[in-house]
Formats: structure tokens, sequence, C-alpha cells
């Protein structure tokens, strides 16, 4: 068993998908630029969103952090609460604080919009810490988010796990020699997560808890 399982929590714990891409099209609206369909916009939830921006449009950083402040700006007005939460998380996390596991969100989300993410669903209950990036969109890339909790929690993280839905956050827990199971019912495909290097695979929610405890 882990001691410690760190969670991702868009479309990990919560699925965004309509706050987040009505946050970009806001966006990008607010700037003069074509806003694609909605299904292209799912590329949002998970990476950076300056890393997305940038990538995706080749700009510059500070053309990107102005997308990202009209992001924030919406989605602290209303993306935030255009989000549900996956049936069966709250029975999971249960489930692994009572096989003896901490639990921790580590996102690339703002901490503030995080917490407020699991103070709604009632979430925060069952995480020991919450590590996510800053306003100024600092400490974004998952690697730096885990390396920010594993400072938090100090030697007794003992061994530790990722549960994830895209590469960031496989790749993010590789640097620091933690496997991850990937979260195939979120935004990432299977061959996406299975080429980042996911140990395993929960199809859906309900397949997490055996996943876990069977590795």
């Amino acid at each position: 068993m882990f001691d410690t399982i760190f969670f991702d929590l868009d479309g990990t714990l919560t699925d965004p998908g309509e706050g987040i891409t009505n946050s970009v099209a806001y966006a990008l609206r607010q700037t003069g630029r074509e806003v694609p369909p909605r299904s292209e916009l799912y590329a949002y939830i998970g990476p950076p969103l300056l890393e997305q921006f940038i990538d995706t449009y080749g700009m510059s950083m500070d053309e990107a952090r102005v997308l990202v402040d009209h992001f924030h700006d919406y989605f602290q007005r209303q993306g935030i609460l255009e989000n549900e939460l996956y049936p069966g998380i709250p029975e999971a996390l249960q489930a692994l604080k009572d096989a003896g596991a901490r639990l921790v969100v580590a996102t690339s989300k703002p901490e503030p919009f995080a917490l407020r993410v699991l103070e709604r669903f009632d979430l925060r209950k069952y995480f020991s810490l919450v590590a996510g990036s800053t306003l100024d969109e600092q400490r974004t890339q998952k690697a730096a988010v885990i390396a920010y909790a594993l400072e938090q929690l100090g030697p007794s993280v003992g061994k530790s796990l990722m549960v994830g839905d895209r590469k960031h956050d496989v790749l993010g827990a590789k640097a620091h020699g933690i496997p991850t199971v990937g979260a195939l019912y979120g935004y990432g495909s299977r061959e996406e997560l299975t080429e980042a290097g996911a140990v395993a695979i929960a199809d859906t929610v309900a397949d997490l808890v055996p996943v876990i405890l069977g590795l």
C-alpha cells in the first residue's frame, strides 16, 4: 500500500470541461481571436495555461499572460461553478483513507481556485495538503507542484503514487521517481497515458481503488 497518494484535480476528481472551455473562449474573444470548436478547447484541461497558449498560438510570454488574466477573470466569476463532481469520487477517497493512505492534491490550477472547487464539492476533508500553482502562474509545471508538495510533507511522505488523467501528471511524477495511475475517464487517451509511462490505467472511477490497492 502507498503511504501518500497525489491526485490531480481537473479531469481526475472533477469534470471542469464546461468552465475551462468557456473561460478559454472568453479570453480569446477578449483579445480579438477566433474561438475554435469546443472540442479543440478541451486541450486546455490539464496543462499549464501559459504553456498551452504559447504552444497553440506561438505567442510570447507577455501575450500569453494577457490571455491567462482574461481566463482568470471569467473563471473566478463563473467558470469555477461550471464544474461537476465525478460520481463515486468521495467514496473512492474515503476507501483509500480507510486503507491507510494520506491523500494530497497536486494541481496546476492556482491553489485558491483549487481550494474553492474542493470546498464546493465537500472534498477538502479528504486531503492532508492541497498543492497548486500561484495566481501569477508560477509553479505551474506538474513536477514543480509535486516538488512543492514533497517539500511541505517532509520525510514522512513515504511510498508515493500519482493519479492523473494527462501525460503532464505522469511525466511530472516521474521526475520525482513517483509512479502514476492514469485516470482514463478524464481527458487523456489511453495512448497518451501509457506512452508517458503510466504504470496502470483506471478506466472508470470505480476502478480507482482496486487498481491502486492492487499495485
